[in-house]
């Protein structure tokens, strides 16, 4: 058993994600991992500060998919921490969410909503069959409320009340789907390769301070999927990686220095 005083970051994770079930580990190691690697997984955990800590929330995009449960993840494994003795304050007071997240989907600028979205086919055929499914309940939720509204006496009418606010929640999910599919754009994954790196590409990396490959897929927000290797184009990797092509190298500032990659090849 490591000592506490010798504990590695990494080796933190490895024992917290050893703890849990196959199914929490699958959904929380890839961000756990992420945070080890950002804040250096050879730092002794009793180093770990705020700023590190506050410097990997600040990274992440708020519009990447599942921002808020991923910051969670890692607000977790920093509570554990405390508990298990390997830092004397609980870290995860620092994992802070970006005021912006706050602000729902329904009540931003119009403008906002309608942002060009670059989708692949396969992205745009879901919200497509989404909404579609969406406008079918939404249909049916409206004959349930006008048969729950033939009873007069409305204030316990339950399943009056239940149907009219669900049938709010779909109606604002295929307004949502509606803008988005109005302004996207479907990555073309047939096009021959171009020069340089664009939304949709893949690219193939090598470590170069560990020689480790690895490959991640530059995508709009809406389609990040860290667990596939897709990352958005707002992430400082996907930026360094955006406009890229065969051969060049990259950095990214973290807290445990400077990551830098080369890219072996891009792939469509």
């Amino acid at each position: 058993m490591v000592s506490k005083d010798s504990l590695t970051l990494g080796e933190a994770a490895e024992q917290y994600l050893a703890k849990m079930s196959l199914k929490e580990k699958d959904s929380n190691q890839v961000e756990v991992y992420k945070f080890a690697r950002w804040c250096g997984r050879d730092k002794l955990f009793s180093q770990l500060a705020g700023p590190a800590v506050e410097s990997f929330a600040e990274q992440l995009s708020v519009s990447d998919t599942g921002y808020a449960n991923r910051l969670g993840m890692v607000r977790a494994f920093l509570a554990y921490a405390k508990k298990a003795g390997w830092s004397q304050t609980n870290l995860g007071v620092h994992i802070k969410a970006k005021k912006g997240k706050k602000i729902p989907a329904l009540a931003r600028p119009a403008k906002a909503q309608k942002a060009a979205a670059a989708l692949s086919q396969q992205k745009f055929d879901e919200l497509t069959a989404e909404l579609e499914e969406l406008k079918k309940k939404s249909q049916k939720l409206m004959r349930d409320i006008q048969v729950a509204a033939a009873d007069k006496d409305f204030r316990e009418n339950a399943p009056l009340h239940a149907a009219r606010e669900e049938r709010g929640h779909v109606e604002g999910r295929i307004k949502e789907l509606e803008g988005t599919l109005k302004a996207a754009t479907i990555i073309d994954e047939n096009k021959e390769p171009t020069v340089k790196s664009v939304v949709g590409d893949s690219l193939v990396l090598t470590d170069l301070a560990t020689g480790e490959e690895c490959c991640y897929r530059i995508v709009d927000p809406r389609e990040v999927n860290p667990s596939k290797g897709k990352i958005s184009i707002a992430s400082p990797l996907g930026k360094a990686l955006l406009g890229k092509q065969d051969g060049q190298e990259i950095e990214i500032i973290a807290p445990v220095g400077k990551l830098r990659y080369r890219i072996i090849r891009i792939e469509r």
